[in-house]
C-alpha cells in the first residue's frame, strides 16, 4: 500500500524524471512526502511562472519533458505563463497541478479553478485523475502525449483527497519508442521536388532537432549549394558559420532574407509550422495564396494542413530526413542555387556588420565580444524585448542546444531558463540577456539560483524603459510617452543582496573585465550594462523613429 503522492512520484521515476520544478503548496503534500527520499531533485522556485519556465528549458536541454509541480488557484495560474511558452515552442512538458478535495467541486471552493476550461488553449492534453490506482496510467498517457506528434505541454489535476488515499499500485512499463526512419519515396520526393526549383530555400525549426541532424543538413545544403535559414530564436538549429546560412526569419528580420522568402519558388521545411513571425505576419508568404511550393516535413500529421498545402506533405521526425538527404549525391548542374545561396549569404553578412548606436556602452560591440570569445557549447537566453534583437543579429549560434529563447515571446523567461541550463550543464557558460523590464519579471529566481549552486551570467540592459513598446509607441503616437517609462533598481547591488556576484558597467571597454570577473564567481552573476534610451534597436534610435512616424503625419 503506497498513498497516491508516493505512486505519482514512482511513475515519474519509471519514465526517467530526476529533476522536477515546483513551488510548494498544501494541496500536493503527498506529493511532497512522495519526493522527499525519492532521489528526484525538487528545485523549489519563487514563483510558479519562473518555476514552468524552468521546467520548459529543461525539457529544451534534455529532449524529454520537463515536470513542474503548482499548488491549485494562484499557483496554477501564475503556472500558466511557461504553459503558454511550451504551447508556442512545441516543447514537451507536464504541469502537475494540486486540487481541491473530490467532495467540494462545483461550490467555489477555496482557491477551485476548472482546470479543464482553463488550459484547454493552452495544452495538448488536460486531465483530472480521480482514482488513486490510476495515477500510473495517467502518468504514462501524458508522458506519450506530451512528445507524440507535435510536442507541447500537458496539465494533470491532482485533487489533494486523491493524493492521500493509500492503494496497492504500480507503475507502467515505459512503451518502446516507435520506430524511426523515412521512406526512400519520402527522401525521394523532398530531393525531386528540389531539383524541380529554381530558387529553393530551406528553413530549420520546431523542437525536434539535435546536433547530428544539424551535421547531416549542413552536408546536404552544402553539397547542393542551398541556402538555409531559421525561424525566430531557432538559430542554433544550423551552425551560422557556414556558406549555407542566410540568416533568422524572426521579429526583425533582414529585408533582404525577406525578399529571399518572397522570390523562393520552394519553401521546405524541417519540423517548422511556417508561423506569422517567420512570414512577417503572413506578407512574405500569404495563406491564401502561396506564391511559392510548400514541402512540410514534421512529425505531427494536423501541422500539413493548418496552414500550408504541402506538397507533399511529408509526416516524419525531421531529424530522419535530415539524415536521408544528408549523402545524397548533388545534381551535376548546381551552378544556379550557387548563386542564388551566395547572394543570399552576402546579404547575411551585410546584415551583421554592426551599425554603430549612441551612448557610452554599444550593444553591438558587447553582444559581438560574446560571439568572439565564448565558447562553441555556451548557452545562450533571453526573453522579450529589443535588446534581444542585437542577440539576433549579432551573434553566430555554432551548435545545437544552445539557444533558450521564447518563440511565444515572453517576458521573464531568460532568467529562469539560465538557471535550468545551469543546473543542467554546470560545466558549460551560460548567459541571460535581459532587459531592464525583462528581468524585473523573474529577479526573484536569483534566490533559487543561489539555493541551488547555478551559476549564469546574467547581462542586464538598462536603458529605463520598456523598448518594444516604446518602439511601437513612438511610430503610432510619436511624442506621446505613456505607460513605458520604469524607474530600475540597482541591478549589481541587488545581485549581491541575494548572495551572487554584480557590477555595473558603463563604458564599452570595461565589459570583457567584468565579465570575466563575473564568468569566475562561481555563483549567480549580474553585469548591469548602462544603456542610452536613445539605442532602441540595432538600426534606429529613438528620435528616428518618432521623426519617420512625424513625417508621416
Amino acid at each position: 500500500m503506497a498513498h497516491g503522492g508516493r505512486i505519482l512520484v514512482d511513475a515519474l521515476k519509471a519514465h526517467g524524471v530526476d529533476r522536477v520544478f515546483s513551488v510548494p503548496g498544501e494541496s500536493y503534500l503527498a506529493v511532497l512526502d512522495g519526493l522527499y527520499d525519492s532521489g528526484i531533485e525538487n528545485i523549489v522556485c519563487r514563483h510558479e511562472g519562473g518555476a514552468s519556465m524552468m521546467a520548459e528549458a529543461h525539457a529544451k536541454l534534455t529532449q524529454a519533458p520537463g515536470v513542474c509541480l503548482v499548488t491549485r488557484g494562484p499557483g496554477a495560474t501564475n503556472a500558466s505563463a511557461g504553459v503558454h511558452v511550451a504551447k508556442h515552442d512545441q516543447t514537451p512538458m507536464i504541469l502537475l497541478v494540486g486540487q481541491i478535495a473530490r467532495p467540494d467541486r462545483d461550490r467555489e471552493a477555496f482557491q477551485e479553478v476548472d482546470y479543464r476550461a482553463m488550459f484547454a488553449p493552452l495544452a495538448k492534453w488536460v486531465a483530472e485523475i480521480d482514482q488513486t490506482d490510476r495515477i500510473p496510467e495517467y502518468i504514462a498517457r501524458a508522458f506519450h502525449v506530451a512528445r507524440s506528434g507535435r510536442p507541447g505541454p500537458v496539465v494533470l489535476s491532482l485533487p489533494e483527497d486523491m493524493l492521500a488515499a493509500e492503494v496497492e499500485a504500480t507503475a507502467l512499463p515505459v512503451p518502446a519508442p516507435p520506430p524511426r526512419g523515412v521512406s526512400d519515396a519520402a527522401r525521394d520526393a523532398v530531393a525531386d521536388a528540389i531539383r524541380a526549383a529554381k530558387k529553393p530555400l530551406l528553413i530549420v525549426g520546431g523542437t525536434i532537432w539535435d546536433q547530428k541532424a544539424a551535421d547531416d543538413l549542413a552536408r546536404f545544403a552544402s553539397a547542393w549549394q542551398l541556402p538555409v535559414a531559421a525561424p525566430f530564436r531557432r538559430q542554433d538549429h544550423f551552425d551560422n558559420r557556414l556558406e549555407v546560412y542566410a540568416g533568422d526569419l524572426g521579429v526583425g528580420f533582414n529585408p533582404a532574407l525577406g525578399r529571399t522568402l518572397e522570390e523562393a519558388d520552394l519553401v521546405v521545411s524541417f519540423g517548422s509550422r511556417l508561423s506569422d513571425v517567420l512570414t512577417r505576419g503572413y506578407t512574405s508568404m500569404d495563406p491564401r495564396a502561396p506564391h511559392s511550393r510548400v514541402v512540410m516535413i514534421h512529425p505531427g500529421p494536423e501541422q500539413a494542413g493548418v496552414l500550408w498545402r504541402s506538397d507533399p506533405a511529408i509526416v516524419a521526425d525531421p531529424r530522419d530526413m535530415a539524415a536521408a538527404l544528408a549523402d545524397m549525391a548533388a545534381p551535376e548542374d548546381i551552378e544556379d542555387w550557387r548563386g542564388w545561396t551566395q547572394k543570399a549569404r552576402a546579404a547575411y553578412d551585410e546584415w551583421r556588420k554592426p551599425r554603430e548606436t549612441p551612448g557610452d556602452v554599444k550593444m553591438e560591440r558587447v553582444i559581438g565580444w560574446l560571439c568572439d570569445n565564448l565558447p562553441d557549447d555556451a548557452i545562450i537566453t533571453n526573453g522579450a524585448g529589443n535588446y534581444a534583437a542585437f542577440l539576433h543579429r549579432y551573434y553566430q549560434w555554432k551548435r545545437m542546444g544552445t539557444q533558450l529563447a521564447p518563440t511565444s515571446g515572453s517576458m521573464g523567461y531568460g532568467l529562469p531558463a539560465s538557471i535550468a541550463a545551469s543546473l543542467q550543464h554546470k560545466d558549460r557558460v551560460v548567459v541571460c540577456l535581459a532587459g531592464d523590464g525583462c528581468m524585473q519579471m523573474t529577479l526573484n529566481e536569483m534566490s533559487t539560483a543561489r539555493q541551488y549552486g547555478a551559476h549564469p551570467v546574467v547581462i542586464v540592459a538598462n536603458n529605463g524603459t520598456y523598448g518594444t513598446i516604446r518602439m511601437h509607441q513612438e511610430r503610432e503616437y510619436p511624442g506621446r510617452v505613456s505607460g513605458t517609462d520604469m524607474a530600475n533598481p540597482d541591478f549589481a547591488a541587488l545581485a549581491r543582496a541575494y548572495g551572487g556576484h554584480g557590477e555595473t558597467v558603463e563604458r564599452t571597454e570595461d565589459f570583457p573585465d567584468a565579465f570575466a570577473r563575473a564568468r569566475d564567481a562561481g555563483r549567480v552573476a549580474v553585469i548591469e550594462l548602462r544603456l542610452d534610451q536613445e539605442a532602441l534597436t540595432p538600426g534606429l534610435t529613438l528620435s528616428q523613429i518618432r521623426k519617420d512616424a512625424e513625417k508621416r503625419g
